[in-house]
């Protein structure tokens, strides 16, 4: 990274904003070096001009063939970025487009460029309107739709570029999928240099997950939405401009019926000193407003909730209300360690939260000190321990353990568990309340204070595999993924609420994994209900696992952990095969800290 004195004006600011410890961790985020360099992997990966005239060829051929509109408002924009914005429309592969301009500009410059491009390349589907007063962004846009007549709506910023097979790529996907209503993609960032554009900062999306575009609009762009949609909505709202895309882009995926995203960069968002992409300090309002939309969002949706920003502009978290105070049921398995359990135990009669029960699994211990210690905890009413007779078997221990559960919501959690957020409970019971929500997990960490978990990929070394192994406390990784609730296929069952009610429905941890991926099973199962599955960052703790867990070192051992694995690939083949909805398929699966694919 070239230093500047731009950069470190900006380095200066950030520093004021953040403080030293976690601009400092921030710093180390960026300074990390790129296993594969971005700049060549978008060269390598960019659409052939012989696979654009294909392209073009098939969208003829396309039983769906929608206008789709291009919402542009236009205000003083420089003239190379406006023809480069104009070229990006011109040049797409995908034919069935107009381009509505709606300029504010108080001269009438932008206006005889336009016109003057459209002699010049006999463009009619470039349809140009001079705004005779300005309406800031939202009331400019809003007069694009107006006039906008596509069956499609989508929406290109006066100074950043459409790749060439945008739109087709988002005609493909309405031709595969007739119930999406909502459509984005992936998208970069471009820089101008002395060698031309630079392509930089991409962000490689996961599919639809409601829980993260609540910590972020990371919807962003290329956005477009179905006339449908956009009736129910209507247009954008003026009293959230620094914010509009993200309150519309909320309203919007709240009606939907589907809400696609292609995989695929098909946007280039252009950097300059003033653009929000490079400098999110220039529209510290923005945030404010990006706050508001999303505590009107959680009313629309009846759900209660205080919003928070946190430290970096343009995220926000959720603290979601607890209705009631249910019983809580803490289930755990134990096998001598009385150490262990009396730190795990001790732990969580620190929690903010009282009602709850905890039922200990004994599972065939040896050691009179193990024995001792149960006896002790015995005195504590809300403790209980039960006895497992059978060899050891997770899930079955588990699913024993529940039928004495008397509470409406289970934890499961390890015995050499830690829990270091005393409000934990509470943080995870207003999620787990959620009518859409299945499973709430955690943030857990080694003793050294690198994550050991912070959510599930699956497909990531052949079945699944816990994302940011060894990443610093502090650090947030990709786009703060590690420090921001969202969702993922799976969490760890080593500390993991689920209600009574769900899991009862799916019928409890599958007794066929003894060992591994129980609660991989568990969570995908609980997705194919139609639940979510929610890794929430601010409930932290210990995991005494060690490092270099035990090898897989007997007959009997590597046959178990086959059979298992083969029990995961032929339960959920289709998933590994397609991949998994909540990672990207640009994102290696070989590595756990979304790193690009070469």
């Amino acid at each position: 990274m070239k230093i500047t004195p731009y950069r470190i004006k900006k380095g200066i600011k950030y520093l004021k904003h953040y403080g030293p410890k976690a601009f400092w961790n921030r710093l180390c985020d960026k300074m990390e070096p790129e296993k594969v360099p971005y700049g060549p992997w978008f060269e390598r990966h960019k659409v052939s001009e012989e696979e654009l005239i294909k392209q073009k060829k098939r969208g003829l051929k396309f039983e769906n063939q929608p206008l789709i509109s291009v919402i542009v408002p236009s205000y003083q924009t420089p003239k190379k970025y406006l023809l480069e914005m104009l070229d990006s429309m011109r040049k797409q592969s995908y034919e069935a487009w107009e381009l509505c301009l709606m300029d504010a500009t108080p001269s009438k410059e932008i206006e005889q460029i336009v016109l003057e491009y459209c002699n010049t390349y006999q463009e009619k589907r470039i349809r140009y309107y001079y705004l005779q007063q300005n309406l800031g962004i939202s009331g400019n846009t809003n007069e694009g739709l107006k006039i906008a007549t596509g069956e499609w709506i989508g929406f290109l910023d006066h100074d950043d570029l459409l790749a060439p097979e945008a739109l087709y790529e988002v005609v493909s996907l309405i031709n595969r999928d007739l119930e999406v209503e909502v459509i984005y993609s992936d998208e970069d960032q471009v820089e101008e240099t002395r060698q031309g554009l630079k392509h930089q900062n991409p962000h490689f999306k996961p599919d639809f997950s409601p829980d993260l575009l609540c910590s972020n609009n990371y919807i962003t762009h290329f956005l477009c939405v179905s006339r449908n949609v956009l009736k129910q909505v209507g247009g954008f709202r003026k009293e959230f401009d620094g914010a509009q895309d993200y309150d519309f882009i909320l309203r919007c995926t709240e009606v939907a019926k589907k809400i696609g995203h292609v995989p695929k960069i098909l946007y280039h968002w252009r950097v300059h000193s003033h653009s929000t992409a490079d400098n999110p300090l220039s529209k510290t309002y923005a945030y404010q407003a990006g706050e508001r939309a999303l505590q009107e969002h959680l009313v629309r949706r009846n759900r209660k909730g205080e919003v928070y920003q946190l430290p970096h502009f343009g995220f926000y978290r959720i603290k979601y209300k607890v209705e009631g105070e249910p019983l809580v049921s803490i289930l755990i398995p134990n096998k001598d360690q009385s150490e262990m359990l009396q730190r795990c135990i001790s732990s969580i009669q620190k929690s903010t939260y009282q009602n709850y029960e905890i039922i200990i699994i004994e599972n065939n211990s040896k050691e009179l000190e193990t024995f001792a210690y149960y006896k002790k905890l015995k005195e504590n009413p809300k403790i209980k321990v039960i006895r497992w007779k059978s060899g050891f078997n997770y899930s079955a221990i588990n699913n024993y353990g529940a039928t004495y559960a008397k509470g409406d919501y289970f934890i499961l959690l390890n015995n050499d568990i830690e829990i270091i957020t005393k409000n934990w409970i509470e943080e995870m019971l207003g999620n787990c309340q959620r009518p859409e929500v299945g499973i709430v997990g955690a943030r857990l960490y080694y003793p050294d204070n690198t994550i050991q978990h912070a959510g599930i990929v699956v497909g990531i070394d052949g079945i699944a595999a816990n994302m940011f192994p060894e990443l610093r406390r502090g650090q947030e990784g990709y786009f703060h993924k590690a420090a921001l609730q969202l969702n993922y296929s799976a969490v760890t069952a080593a500390c993991m609420m689920v209600s009574r009610e769900v899991f009862e429905k799916v019928h409890g941890l599958e007794e066929n994994l003894a060992v591994a991926f129980n609660d991989l099973d568990f969570c995908l199962r609980v997705g194919k209900e139609g639940y979510l599955i929610v890794y929430n960052p601010f409930v932290e703790a210990y995991h005494y696992e060690s490092k270099s867990r035990g090898k897989e070192d007997t007959k009997e051992k590597v046959e178990r952990f086959g059979n298992e694995i083969e029990f995961i690939r032929m339960r959920w083949i289709d998933l590994l095969k397609e991949g998994d909805p909540y990672y990207n398929p640009n994102f290696s699966l070989k590595k756990c800290n979304y790193a690009l694919k070469p």
